[in-house]
């Protein structure tokens, strides 16, 4: 019998975890794991009980700040980090994965909880048509492991 690998679960869950999004704009989910075991979940939107963008906003999506990104939304890791924070789970030395590789500000926050480890699925710079996956670099350099997911199942 073959039976999933934990990474390629924890993926598919965050992968159903972006069709949870309103944002028009890019559907993302975040999958905060020690071990075998779920800490915490997450996908991009605006702040519980604020709005939907979808709803509220139409096909233009909620307003943009300076660096074209949703103004109202909080990204999927953010969601995640934060829930777990919020009620006592221990995110130090977890593993984080979401379906688009952390932005810069992601990945501060990333590394100030001392998350141990990222998979990522898409790269958030090719996503923005950017040079570089910012929150990659700034999290390697500081000694997080950070993964382009590949799925091991056969």
């Amino acid at each position: 019998m073959n039976r999933p690998d934990f990474d390629d679960i924890f993926m598919e869950l965050a992968m159903s975890l972006a069709k949870r999004s309103h944002c028009v704009k890019a559907q993302v989910g975040a999958v905060l794991a020690n071990e075998t075991r779920i800490i915490s979940i997450g996908y991009n939107g605006p702040p519980s009980g604020t709005h939907n963008c979808d709803d509220d906003y139409g096909h233009e999506g909620c307003p943009r700040d300076s660096k074209g990104s949703c103004s109202l939304a909080l990204h999927a890791e953010q969601n995640a980090i934060l829930y777990a924070a919020k009620n006592g789970g221990k995110v130090e030395g977890a593993t984080l994965y979401v379906t688009l590789s952390p932005c810069i500000s992601c990945a501060r926050v990333i590394y100030t909880m001392k998350i141990k480890k990222v998979f990522f699925l898409n790269s958030y710079a090719e996503y923005k048509g950017i040079e570089k996956d910012e929150g990659v670099e700034f999290l390697r350099s500081f000694g997080v492991e950070v993964e382009k997911y590949e799925p091991k199942k056969p």
